[in-house]
């Protein structure tokens, strides 16, 4: 049953509203929903500099909010952040209810709006209220995610569970919710189908192997730089590995946390030859070929803009992609992987889609020799590449968004049985 979707996110797909997975998610949510036939509203905290409405697809349109704010905060989504959440607590709720519920309504449809992260808690509370006061709640579905536990004690836990159906990435992070006495419905994440479709081309990774040089193994890690994504294993790890006669090399593209340079300084005590690699063009893929072939650490830090094609790319050409956090809410890195034709190296915790040497390799700890034992088996077995590789792609292709979003209808399903109550006895 085909109907219409708000969803409500800080983040979204401009680059200045994307901080984390949060933009990728909703991006890809909002364009599988639209899709499938719902028709789709993304409201997010998008770029100043763009119109406040924009219709990517049909179905879908996206809402730039908060834009008069943004304007005097250039740095992206978090600059500014308070002013912001105020902002959209304050305005979104009658806009949603006004011009998107009600239009709904008087087409005698029901409305489903999904509010993520703690930032629209506030938002989902007050739209569930107007629709009370109005006499509509019974015509709408409301679902707030969790998709970690960032700003949870800022969070009024008791009105948001009156307000909307709670859900959350993984079992994981489930288990985390339980802990403050809730209980809420595991929805996963999704990627999109075309990368899973559409692998990047030969000619690409041979291109990519080849200004990378005869090095074994190729490791690549991606993501802010926090001690939780065990940045500290990665360096020890391709340490070990020199140390027992391979020549490995690490790619980094990190962000501008202070922890990176910790790592930076950790990589040279161990060793390693720590060395920038910049583009002269960002736009131009040639020249960060180019600036790679004339590289010559151990440790490459790619301190250039890498578009989306380049890092798929570099997924699939890579000997292994180390998304080997400690503490992951889902683990979307992974899957990105997997869908790319790469080896993914995932943590133990949120990943739960990973099978132990059967579509990934997967650490239980932080110790540099844990990994480093299994990067070096990985080197000594292209059979075990191989099969992981294809593997990985099987498991990426059910966590396609389009299949996400036949598994979401079902819930949903149950979410409005459970609003209809069960039978009185005479009944």
């Amino acid at each position: 049953m085909q109907r219409p979707f708000v969803i409500l996110s800080f983040e979204g797909p401009d680059r200045y509203a994307q901080a984390g997975g949060l933009g990728v998610r909703v991006t890809g949510l909002a364009e599988a929903l639209a899709a499938a036939g719902h028709a789709t509203d993304l409201i997010f905290v998008g770029d100043p500099a763009l119109a406040a409405t924009e219709s990517p697809q049909p179905g879908l349109t996206w809402r730039r909010w908060s834009q008069w704010i943004s304007h005097y905060h250039p740095h992206g989504v978090y600059d500014g952040e308070e002013g912001k959440v105020a902002d959209y607590a304050r305005s979104v709720p009658r806009f949603v209810v006004d011009e998107i519920a009600g239009a709904a309504r008087a087409r005698g449809e029901r409305v489903v709006v999904m509010a993520e992260e703690w930032h629209t808690a506030s938002a989902i509370i007050a739209i569930d209220a107007l629709l009370r006061e109005r006499g509509w709640r019974d015509d709408a579905t409301l679902l707030w995610n969790a998709n970690n536990t960032f700003g949870f004690e800022r969070i009024d836990w008791n009105a948001l569970q009156r307000a909307a159906t709670l859900t959350t990435v993984s079992k994981f992070m489930k288990h985390a919710m339980w802990s403050i006495g809730v209980n809420p419905l595991v929805i996963p994440n999704g990627i999109p189908e075309a990368l899973v479709e559409d692998p990047p081309p030969k000619r690409d990774v041979r291109a990519l192997r080849e200004a990378l040089g005869d090095r074994s193994p190729l490791l690549l890690k991606v993501g802010r730089f926090d001690p939780d994504k065990r940045w500290m294993q990665a360096v020890e790890a391709t340490a070990v590995l020199k140390q027992w006669g391979f020549t490995p090399r690490l790619l980094v593209r990190g962000g501008i946390e202070p922890h990176g340079r910790d790592v930076f300084e950790r990589a040279a005590a161990l060793g390693l030859r720590v060395e920038d690699v910049r583009a002269d063009h960002r736009d131009d893929p040639q020249a960060m070929l180019d600036a790679m072939s004339a590289a010559q650490g151990e440790v490459l830090n790619i301190a250039s803009f890498l578009s989306a094609r380049m890092l798929h790319t570099l997924y699939g050409t890579v000997d292994a992609v180390l998304a080997n956090s400690g503490r992951e809410p889902f683990g979307l890195v992974g899957l990105e992987v997997m869908a790319s034709r790469g080896v993914a190296v995932t943590g133990a915790t949120g990943e739960e889609y990973a099978e132990p040497f059967g579509n990934a390799v997967v650490v239980d700890t932080d110790d540099g020799r844990e990994l480093a034992t299994y990067l070096a088996a990985l080197a000594a077995d292209p059979r075990l590449a191989k099969r992981l590789r294809r593997n990985g792609r099987r498991t990426a292709e059910r966590y396609s968004w389009p299949r996400v979003v036949e598994g979401l209808a079902f819930k949903i399903a149950a979410v409005d049985a459970e609003m209809r109550g069960f039978p009185s006895d005479q009944e």
